[in-house]
């Protein structure tokens, strides 16, 4: 009796492998939804068809809430949710890389609580993603939606399948970790909110300096943007429009056809940002054909014909 409760204590223990199973291959479809995001983020793609409207999903993607200060740059939110699912997938799989491991019973205990943990702050983080993308920014983006449902779903598999014996122990780390998720994303949204940023009267509506320095490639392919007529709309809150100008660099910015489109940025054209249908920031006319998002320099060298040095 003693040695039959023994090995079905140790097949709880080890949890369930279709639910393994599962969860790997929702993992993966999280790394493609969050891979084809981040990989248009860096001018590695081209245009997405976002279900529901492009402009919804660039106008997410490229608010404020779009990424996080690192230092003095930014990281996509998209990056980060990629490298969550590969870890999700890694932890999911692991066990099953018999060959790699000499104990790998060893593994299974600590993988299901790797997923639990970080399938919880995918969970919490997603729905604060969620209110912020409904209050916020008042946009519907299909891939942020995808990606919080398949965190739901993997936290719901890893809860159910787990083979726990202490749900009051996991109720209690769910809890805490929920806490600390909570408190660190408030505490990030509000800090890169535009309404609530702490600035002095003479920066409202002033754009960020330029610090980098520009090539003599960059300062040319601006001017032969300029010639082109392909202007660059902006809004002088966005973290992504100065990304944008920091690939330029200051110099080749003074040479940059740019409107603002911000309602109380210095010298704005709203009006004509209205007219043109632009919602997210920064957006290219190029061609008479809007293209949102940050480009590369290489990524506008070759849309405007460019044929200069692209040493960039």
């Amino acid at each position: 009796m003693s040695t039959f409760r023994l090995k079905s204590r140790r097949r709880e223990d080890q949890g369930s492998k279709w639910g393994r199973i599962l969860i790997a291959i929702l993992a993966t479809i999280g790394v493609i939804d969050t891979g084809s995001i981040t990989l248009k983020r860096f001018g590695f793609l081209g245009s997405l068809t976002c279900p529901g409207g492009n402009q919804g999903c660039d106008q997410v993607l490229n608010s404020p809430w779009g990424s996080i200060p690192f230092g003095e740059s930014l990281i996509p939110l998209s990056s980060i949710g990629l490298l969550s699912y590969l870890i999700v997938l890694l932890f999911a799989i692991i066990p099953f890389l018999s060959g790699l491991f000499k104990k790998k019973n060893n593994l299974y205990r600590p993988t299901w609580w790797g997923l639990f943990i970080i399938s919880t702050c995918m969970f919490i983080f997603s729905g604060l993603l969620m209110i912020l993308m409904v209050y916020k920014i008042q946009a519907f983006c299909f891939f942020c939606v995808l990606s919080a449902l398949i965190s739901t779903l993997i936290l719901v598999i890893t809860i159910l399948n787990g083979g726990w014996e202490n749900p009051r122990g996991l109720i209690f780390r769910g809890f805490i970790i929920s806490i600390i998720v909570i408190l660190s994303g408030l505490i990030w949204s509000s800090s890169v909110d535009p309404s609530k940023q702490e600035l002095t009267t003479a920066e409202i509506g002033i754009a960020p300096p330029i610090k980098s320095i520009s090539s003599s490639s960059s300062i040319s392919l601006a001017k032969h943007l300029t010639a082109n007529k392909i202007v660059l709309f902006n809004a002088w809150w966005c973290p992504h429009c100065h990304d944008q100008k920091e690939l330029f660099g200051k110099e080749a910015v003074n040479e940059l056809m740019l409107i603002e489109c911000a309602s109380d940025g210095k010298n704005n054209q709203a009006d004509l940002c209205k007219e043109k249908g632009i919602t997210g920031f920064p957006s290219w006319e190029i061609n008479g054909q809007l293209e949102s998002g940050v480009k590369s320099l290489k990524e506008l060298a070759e849309i405007s014909g460019y044929k200069g040095s692209t040493d960039f």
